[in-house]
């Protein structure tokens, strides 16, 4: 018989068995907050309080105490349909739930944010793809010890966190769009009504005009290498709005970006002293490659076609794998994709796309790696005769996403790795991990002894525009700015290749998500294919490219295997930043480029 959650309104907790490697038990705040969800607005005891010192308060949020397990019927072997979650039950549930109180360096469990996990299933224990360094990884002392702050009276020596007195800023002031309030759907640098909103060093402290939840005394701090609880909930209740995952134990935690995230997953699943590799698509992201290179991971790569990998090509590789064929490296277990706007190909997933790809992963249990930082950025199928309409609110604008993988996921297998650097801004090296609680842990584990969690500074910027100012409607709305934007921007850059690149020799297809476009020269046409290599007419190209004053991406650059002669010629180009005017200059010179080198 299977284990199902049952969390919720007047439901039980449940949680898995500790694992071998030292997953840490539930805290006992989760009876508390679920209590305040279904107790008519009564606070939980960590909402609200009477004031107490930063140093027992740091607790309220944290301190083990493990719950009971519970048999459930064969009726919940199955789990019920994956209902979606709306911005008006989150709304209720932290009007139930009372001020969130999280002092400097608090514990968090993210699991107390989620809604109602009646009927999922627990995720399927995952320990056998660990590598042994995550598995030998204990918790950190220093931080476990935080737990004793919540004893009566304590008083402490025992950490080194600096008196926010000696803080030399008071506050941070930002001007930004109001996109909660104003209905207008146009750009920052357009928008009529922007608002002037200040953080300041003491806004928690009671005697401040207003309570906040978040400050510059507690985000400057040192705290847990999770983040922030106050920016954990908006990321679990953004979770569940877009993906909502159907297995029990799901948990996030914050990140330094989608590349620092996919270092540590690489070291917590991969080891090359066991000859491990990983499988992505034949053209992938050359950071990705360049992370996993130097781990002593290699990567091969599975064909594509228009919607990115192709899921008979990833099961052949997978059934028909000998070692002595591959450099004597063993049958992957690790499966890292970009389904939406993939780098470098622009390549989109379809919906049953993903699903057979993550359907032959559970056949062959694979983790899944789904990075997606241009996830949201989904755009129109055609640009003519007539475009796709926009959808014209949040609601809608949910619902016209594409199914993430995260949502497919019954087992656990799936580490979704979400970024605001392509969405808000990318110097705020903040992002989130999504995953199976046992993967989250060892994943903290190892953020606790290298990065400790992202700058106190990004993560309470981004609280205060995004959970105080805008909410999920606001943050959704914007989203929609940045989807007609990228529209916009994306269909003049394809207007610009229709004009001026010679299609006799260039291809390219419409992308629907990100902002890559990939183009293929037809190198057999070249007049010299017969005496120069692919890679050398790719290289006379670029260089002509940038003697003309263009410079775009080589595709070799992003090949999974370099240790293997291309086949194709390719460049990628981006419609990210550059003017429509200089867009279309840029193309034009491309164009003038190619042909030269065709002498056409």
């Amino acid at each position: 018989m299977r284990r199902a959650a049952r969390l919720g309104s007047g439901a039980a907790a449940v949680v898995p068995r500790s694992r071998s490697w030292g997953l840490t038990s539930r805290p006992d705040f989760i009876n508390n907050y679920k209590k305040a969800q279904s107790n008519n607005g009564q606070q939980a005891s960590f909402h609200s309080r009477p004031k107490l010192d930063s140093a027992a308060e740091a607790t309220v949020i944290g301190g083990p105490s493990p719950l009971p397990e519970v048999e459930l019927p064969d009726i919940l072997e199955t789990p019920t349909k994956n209902k979606k979650v709306t911005i008006g039950e989150i709304l209720e549930r932290r009007r139930r739930a009372g001020r969130l109180v999280a002092p400097t360096a608090a514990g968090c469990d993210s699991g107390v944010f989620k809604g109602d996990s009646s009927g999922k299933p627990m995720a399927k224990d995952m320990s056998h793809h660990l590598s042994y360094e995550a598995s030998i990884r204990e918790p950190c002392k220093l931080k476990q010890a935080a737990r004793h702050l919540k004893t009566p009276g304590i008083i402490s020596l025992g950490g080194g966190l600096p008196c926010p007195e000696y803080f030399p800023i008071n506050s941070i002031s930002l001007s930004v769009p109001d996109y909660l309030h104003n209905p207008t759907l146009s750009p920052p640098e357009v928008h009529p009504a922007f608002q002037d909103i200040t953080i300041g060093k003491y806004d928690t402290h009671p005697s401040a005009p207003v309570q906040k939840e978040y400050d510059l005394s507690i985000s400057l701090n040192y705290a847990q290498a999770h983040g922030s609880a106050q920016l954990i909930r908006f990321v679990t209740e953004h979770t569940e709005l877009v993906s909502n995952p159907p297995y029990a134990d799901w948990k996030t935690c914050l990140t330094v970006g989608s590349t620092g995230a996919l270092e540590q997953t690489l070291r917590m699943l991969c080891d090359s002293s066991r000859n491990d590799s990983i499988l992505t698509e034949e053209f992938s992201f050359a950071t990705a490659l360049e992370t996993a290179h130097p781990l002593g991971i290699p990567t091969f790569g599975v064909p594509i076609d228009d919607q990115g990998l192709i899921p008979s090509e990833l099961d052949h590789i997978l059934s028909t794998w000998n070692p002595s064929e591959r450099d004597n490296k063993r049958k992957p277990h690790v499966l890292y994709t970009v389904p939406s706007g993939q780098n470098p190909t622009g390549a989109t997933q379809g919906p049953e796309r993903r699903k057979q790809i993550y359907d032959i992963c559970s056949k062959h249990d694979l983790v899944i790696i789904e990075d997606e930082p241009y996830y949201y950025l989904q755009l129109p199928p055609t640009i003519t005769p007539t475009p796709t309409p926009a959808p014209s609110n949040t609601t809608d604008f949910l619902d016209s996403l594409l199914p993430t993988l995260l949502s497919m996921d019954t087992d656990g297998r799936v580490i979704r790795m979400d970024s605001f650097s392509k969405v808000l801004v990318p110097g705020s090296r903040l992002g989130w991990l999504t995953a199976s609680d046992q993967l989250v842990e060892r994943f903290l584990r190892h953020a606790e002894v290298a990065n400790q969690g992202p700058s106190g500074f990004s993560q309470v910027i981004l609280h205060k525009l995004l959970d105080e100012t805008w909410g999920h409607e606001g943050y959704l709305k914007w989203l929609m700015v940045l989807q007609r934007e990228y529209t916009e921007r994306r269909n003049t850059l394809l207007k610009a290749c229709e004009e001026y690149l010679p299609k006799e020799v260039v291809s390219w297809g419409v992308v629907r998500a990100g902002m890559f476009q990939w183009l293929h020269l037809d190198h057999t046409l070249h007049p010299d294919s017969r005496t120069k290599s692919i890679l050398e007419i790719e290289e006379d190209i670029f260089e002509s490219c940038i003697d003309k004053g263009v410079l775009i991406a080589r595709g070799s650059w992003f090949r999974a295997q370099q240790e293997v002669a291309p086949t194709g010629l390719f460049f990628r180009v981006t419609f990210a930043a550059a003017t429509p005017g200089n867009m279309t200059e840029a193309i034009r010179r491309l164009g003038g480029a190619v042909r030269e080198s065709f002498r056409l």
